[in-house]
């Protein structure tokens, strides 16, 4: 009985240890798949770039998502990401965040998932999650400019996002944003009220 005993604890102990890797191997693989949709998205992104998104474009492209998120859900982020993804286009990307400015979905920074950026400030020190939230709260959609690497970049420039409010098939809300780079003074202006 006692060898039957050790040898069942002599198992148990060598498949626990076997198991083991196996699940910090899966977190690996995970993470290094989320880098390659990241990365793929991010050149996919900066492809599309020769093509300059008009307002209404990204307008549009929001307000596809908007539809998708009010009947999918979270299992619309999937949509959102990689290099087929339509909503990667134009050198720009769709991201969703929450009324408390945690990023749920970002298609070329999946690091930024889960964070707290509401209190992230850019170079001139706009505090533009915030805004965006502001504005998609007091008005359900609008125009915010603020500086942001291009994909594919490091160097902030002026992008200018259109960000809309919108419930969630779970009944949460969130905020849809996708922007435009290299607008002239004027356009931002147009668009911001700025």
């Amino acid at each position: 009985m006692i060898l039957v005993r050790r040898t069942i604890m002599l198992l148990v102990m060598s498949l626990s240890l076997a198991v083991t890797p196996v699940c910090v191997y899966a977190d690996e693989v995970d993470d290094a798949a989320k880098e390659k949709i990241s990365q793929e998205g991010e050149a996919a992104a900066a492809a599309s770039a020769k093509i300059k998104p008009t307002a209404q474009m990204i307008i549009d492209k929001v307000t596809k998502a908007s539809s998708l998120l009010t009947e999918k859900g979270q299992d619309a982020f999937a949509s959102f990401k990689g290099k087929d993804s339509e909503f990667i286009f134009a050198g720009t990307y769709i991201w969703v965040h929450d009324m408390e400015g945690v990023m749920l979905m970002h298609p070329i920074k999946y690091k930024m998932e889960g964070k707290r950026l509401i209190g992230l400030k850019d170079k001139k020190g706009k505090l533009f999650f915030a805004e965006m939230n502001k504005i998609a709260r007091e008005k359900g959609q609008g125009w915010v400019s603020y500086l942001w690497p291009k994909p594919g970049e490091s160097e902030s420039s002026l992008k200018v996002s259109f960000v809309k409010l919108c419930k969630m098939q779970d009944g949460t809300e969130v905020v849809i944003g996708c922007g435009v780079y290299d607008m002239s003074d004027e356009e931002v202006a147009k668009l911001t009220g700025e």
